[in-house]
């Protein structure tokens, strides 16, 4: 299957502002990427493309003073085919786990394991390992938290949110990947594209997305503790420990919001035929 994806936001700025952007589908899903125009920036001003330490495609510019809009339009293949669940998968012990996987058991900004670790042994020390526990986990934040756009909250931690019980998509996967590396499981959190394909649309206007991945049986599996359900069509932008190295757009000044818009839809083959050959 194909997916249509793309973004346009328009950030209002009183001075020039250095800024990093994350709005690349990551190296992962580059081969994926049946076509996609430039990052274009209105004014035109200079990019310079870099990686980050975790793979990520970061974008390096200096937004002028006013008013500067952001767009990217693309298509991208897809297996069509929903999350892997894998019951088999096993824990893998610390002393055994890979170097790259290290850094995801430790706190961090928003992932306050310290603060969580004592409750994460309390609710999940009996469930058996692997699968099992991480699965146990999502099921806990997914009923713990109230999903509400309103109440979103830039500063909010999964120690925060697990005390409030509200919050949005960034909310449910910091607390679930606090809870995970509470739990010796290293967690890393994930955003990108999600659109509603093979579910109910939601009537909501399309946003970035947010789950985290987990490292069992020797590979890294997607979990989503806000919809608790195998997806179809995750896009990959950025991973890292948690939102604060991910952050679409990183102003080194003020900025303000001045418009959003995300789109993430299947197409048809004629659709996407008559896209790629437009461009």
């Amino acid at each position: 299957m194909r997916i249509r994806f793309g973004f346009r936001i328009a950030l209002d700025c009183a001075v020039p502002t250095p800024t990093i952007l994350a709005l690349d589908v990551h190296p992962d899903r580059a081969r994926d990427v049946v076509a996609q125009s430039p990052l274009i920036l209105r004014p035109n001003v200079p990019v310079v493309a870099m990686s980050d330490a975790f793979g990520n495609i970061l974008r390096r510019t200096v937004l002028p003073a006013g008013r500067t809009v952001i767009e990217r339009d693309g298509m991208i293949e897809d297996s069509g085919e929903p999350d892997i669940i894998n019951l088999a998968a096993e824990q893998t012990p610390v002393d055994k786990l890979p170097v790259e996987a290290m850094p995801f058991l430790l706190g961090s900004r928003y992932c306050e394991t310290d603060v969580l670790s004592a409750e994460a042994w309390r609710l999940f020390g009996q469930v058996p390992e692997g699968w099992s526990r991480v699965q146990a986990i999502v099921d806990f934040v997914h009923d713990h938290i109230t999903f509400d756009y309103q109440l979103a909250d830039a500063t909010r931690s999964a120690a925060r949110a697990y005390q409030e019980r509200h919050g949005v998509c960034r909310d449910f996967a910091h607390l679930a990947i606090a809870l995970c590396r509470a739990m010796n499981i290293p967690a890393r959190y994930c955003t990108g594209y999600l659109g509603d394909i093979g579910v109910p649309r939601d009537p909501a206007p399309m946003d970035f997305s947010a789950w985290f991945e987990v490292y069992l049986g020797g590979r890294w599996y997607s979990f989503d503790a806000r919809h608790n359900r195998p997806r179809i069509g995750r896009v990959v932008i950025a991973r890292g420990r948690d939102a604060t190295d991910v952050a679409i757009v990183h102003t080194f000044g003020q900025h303000m919001l001045a418009g959003f818009e995300v789109w993430t839809d299947e197409v048809t083959a004629e659709a996407s035929g008559a896209a790629v050959a437009a461009e």
